[in-house]
């Protein structure tokens, strides 16, 4: 049996790189995964609902599908995300910094609101996961929106913590260190090159990776954790 035998999640961004690899992790220790994302999956034998995580009606809409279909749900990911313009503040794009912000910190709110509120009608708990990143750990030259979006992400996941606990509603957040997603790909690579070096263990961290650790903190084998920052770094060092 696996460690999450009979839950059903819900992966936003599930389609591409740590979501992705998410949901193949989850469907291997046995629950039901979907991905809520605005593009689908290339293997279409994984479960989709099309959601876009800044349009409350859009989750709304794909958590009610999912309860219809199976029943119930038990644990959310909210790992839907994009990159930044890398600049300083005095050159910083207004447009890119709302649309950041719109997507990776208020976006895990929105996803939040609507998945708690199902899980409170149920009243079985749950497991809620918010991804954060190192960059809102550490700091990073010409990182802005994305640094404040993720730091953003850890401290509020606590504060839900706090406030769901004794509802049996578990928040926590994962910050990866540098990880070969095709996210990553996107930015220049006078960003990406230095990335290895400053990685101790030698190279990026691979989507799996990350997986495992999140499947872990999903099953009922750490329904002790909670309110937790959870750095997945590889030895990260800030120079």
């Amino acid at each position: 049996m696996g460690k999450l035998e009979g839950k059903v999640a819900v992966v936003t961004g599930g389609s591409s790189g740590i979501g992705l690899a998410t949901i193949e992790k989850m469907v291997a220790e046995g629950a039901v995964a979907i991905s809520a994302d605005v593009s689908a999956p290339a293997d279409d034998r994984i479960a989709f609902e099309q959601t876009d995580v800044t349009d409350e009606a859009s989750l709304t809409a794909m958590v009610d599908h999912v309860v219809s279909q199976y029943g119930h749900l038990d644990v959310v990911v909210a790992n839907a995300g994009v990159t930044e313009k890398k600049a300083g503040v005095a050159d910083i794009d207004l447009d890119n910094w709302n649309r950041v912000i719109a997507i990776d910190l208020t976006g895990v709110v929105l996803t939040n609101k609507v998945v708690v509120a199902k899980m409170l009608k149920q009243g079985t708990g749950g497991s809620v996961i918010n991804m954060s990143s190192i960059l809102g750990v550490v700091g990073a030259a010409k990182s802005q929106a994305y640094s404040a979006a993720k730091a953003g992400v850890a401290n509020y996941t606590k504060s839900q913590a706090v406030t769901y606990a004794k509802q049996g509603i578990r928040f926590n957040s994962i910050a990866p260190g540098y990880v070969a997603t095709p996210l990553l790909k996107t930015l220049p690579k006078e960003v990406t090159d230095p990335m290895v070096g400053k990685m101790p263990i030698g190279r990026l961290a691979q989507p799996a990776e990350i997986a495992n650790v999140i499947a872990f903190v999903a099953s009922d084998e750490a329904s002790f954790v909670t309110g937790t920052t959870i750095n997945v770094d590889g030895g990260y060092t800030a120079l």
